[in-house]
């Protein structure tokens, strides 16, 4: 395989990094780059806040947030919708107020027809004129034409129905109904070592399982354990709780739904061990 200048374009040889350099200066195509670490929200991070949680709570659906961070979101939700209500008896009010006026309108357009034809019951010739205006603003056609100047009394204007929003308050992460009473507070178990006298938000390793003592993670699937709140490994709860479905610290009874899988972290763009790879979509370059 021979080697050819950087400019030169006339060669048998067009390596792949010179194919991938001219694709990337081209400005087609799609790129592509694997999402690092920064990139992916530690285990223990609130799911709104992207920061280690002060006072974690966790949904049904094993959403990790911050009660401060969730609750705030709550309230606003609770704000929007008492706003939006608002907004929709106020259009509700005026479509009805529309409707009493249109009906009052065409009854009175009924009775004025109903005199007109009790005026002119005589009979005209054919050949006379009776007089009658061609004025496109006459017999009330004026109120009926409409007001281009006015966006809402354009012919292309089309009605809205209002229509009443919606009480639910939804999860942002799940999509499902999110309710105050169905947060479930967690207790992580700190690792006690008295030779690290860094920060605790400093360190890596900051919780561990207080069954198995293992150090939890983002590489380490973990559990809620609902009635204590602790968080134990996946690892645990397999080869130990699901024996005799016993919690080992305080021997009380547990149900499969007592366990809640922690979601690990991830973008938006990317989920942790499924798709680790960013995309950047442009155009398509067409022949």
């Amino acid at each position: 395989m021979t080697r050819h200048a950087r400019n030169c374009t006339a060669g048998a040889v067009y390596t792949y990094h010179e194919k991938k350099k001219d694709a990337a200066a081209s400005g087609y195509g799609t790129n592509s780059q694997r999402i690092g670490k920064d990139s992916v929200k530690d285990f223990d991070c609130c799911c709104l806040t992207l920061q280690p949680c002060r006072n974690p709570v966790i949904t049904k659906d094993g959403y990790l947030f911050d009660k401060e961070a969730i609750l705030e979101y709550i309230l606003t939700k609770k704000k929007e919708y008492a706003r939006k209500l608002k907004e929709y008896e106020k259009q509700k009010q005026k479509v009805e107020e529309q409707s009493r006026v249109q009906t009052a309108n065409e009854e009175l357009k009924k009775l004025q027809n109903f005199l007109k034809g009790e005026k002119t019951i005589v009979t005209h010739d054919s050949n006379a004129t009776d007089g009658a205006s061609v004025s496109n603003m006459k017999n009330g056609k004026d109120k009926v034409l409409p007001s281009f100047w006015i966006p809402s009394k354009t012919p292309e204007a089309k009605e809205i129905t209002p229509q009443k929003p919606d009480k639910t308050i939804y999860c942002p992460l799940s999509g499902n109904r999110l309710k105050m009473k169905d947060l479930i507070p967690v207790k992580f178990t700190l690792i006690q070592d008295p030779d690290d006298k860094r920060s605790h938000i400093v360190k890596q390793a900051r919780y561990m399982c207080p069954i198995t003592h293992d150090v939890l993670g983002n590489n380490v699937p973990c559990a809620v354990i609902k009635t204590t709140g602790d968080v134990v490994t996946m690892e645990c709860v397999e080869k130990l709780i699901k024996k005799d479905w016993i919690h080992p610290l305080d021997s009380s009874k547990l149900t499969p739904s007592d366990i809640i899988p922690m979601q690990r972290g991830g973008t938006g763009y990317a989920s942790v061990n499924d798709s680790l790879e960013g995309r950047h979509e442009r155009p398509v370059l067409q022949a």
